[in-house]
């Protein structure tokens, strides 16, 4: 006898398993203590007596989150198991499993500083269980295009201003404007504007104009730079809040469709219904053959008209 579940029924069977243990909010938070765990481990490594007294117990540790990480990526690859392509399309899942498998890498364990950063890297796979620190990072990294249009602006108003600095204030003040370089890093410490004041107090000593030259660059570079920066930044986390939720409607529309090994299946079993219901069309409009006496009426007719 014939088993009459299909081939992959195992596959998906796995799947529904595992991506009712991911999916459940206890698995989030669990993962999410364990990151945590983890970064708290690191911190103890850096009190070298407390991580000497307990060098035993930190190994324990650290072995052991490094096993529930393991399981963790082994349990996300299994709800995965009826679409492995959908696994390696979500950065996340290559993230993780990225910094995982380089734990196992054996020219990575052996250097102790790579191998602390990699470690450290954990703790940024929190956003993939805190939504809004998500939509941060993915803020962040949208307003890296408009960032680097505001640093190079930035950098030329910086030059600018340090040489005009430089031709007035060389002579009089070498410490701060003696050459280009150090004009710029003058004009750069006051673009937080810190020690403003004592920069202004020395300029008035040399020139009561140089009010205009102080004045003019807070303004430019403290408030109209800063705000372009803000809008930019904020323009971006409109977009990233915007994608978080394009995606949550995506990821509800592919939990709530149905799998396509069945719709193939349904539609299968429609065309069946629709081919029995054509047969039956046919033979009820299938023409019934004439009775012997039918067929005789005819000659007897021909006989009544003839006599």
């Amino acid at each position: 006898m014939t088993d009459p579940r299909p081939a992959g029924f195992g596959r998906r069977r796995l799947a529904a398993r595992c991506r009712g243990i991911t999916e459940a909010p206890s698995f989030g938070m669990g993962v999410f203590a364990v990151i945590m765990l983890n970064a708290a481990l690191m911190g103890v490594e850096t009190y070298s007596g407390l991580a000497a007294a307990n060098r035993h117990l930190l190994q324990i540790a650290e072995q052991s989150c490094l096993t529930l990480f393991t399981l963790e990526m082994l349990l996300r690859a299994g709800a995965h198991a009826d679409r492995p392509k959908a696994f390696f399309r979500d950065p996340w899942n290559l993230f993780d499993l990225l910094i995982l498998t380089s734990a196992f890498l054996p020219f990575l364990r052996d250097n102790t500083t790579v191998l602390r950063l990699l470690r450290l890297a954990r703790v940024l796979r929190t956003a993939r269980f805190l939504p809004h620190l998500r939509i941060l990072l993915l803020a962040v990294g949208r307003s890296l295009p408009g960032t680097a249009s505001f640093l190079f602006i930035g950098a030329l108003v910086v030059y600018v201003y340090a040489m005009v600095g430089w031709v007035c204030f060389a002579s009089s003040d070498p410490q701060h404007y003696g050459s280009i370089g150090r004009a710029a890093l003058t004009l750069f410490l006051l673009t937080t504007l810190d020690g403003l004041t004592d920069a202004v107090r020395a300029g008035l000593e040399i020139s009561r104009f140089s009010i205009l030259y102080y004045a003019s660059y807070a303004l430019l570079a403290s408030f109209v730079l800063v705000n372009v920066l803000i809008g930019v930044v904020l323009n971006s986390l409109d977009e990233a809040r915007e994608m978080e939720e394009a995606d949550a409607r995506a990821r509800e529309r592919a939990a709530n469709a149905m799998d396509p090994a069945d719709e193939v299946r349904d539609r299968i079993a429609a065309a069946r219904l629709a081919l029995d219901d054509l047969e039956a069309s046919l033979e009820l409009a299938k023409p019934v053959p004439p009775s012997a006496q039918e067929r005789d009426r005819p000659a007897d007719r021909q006989l009544e008209t003839a006599v």
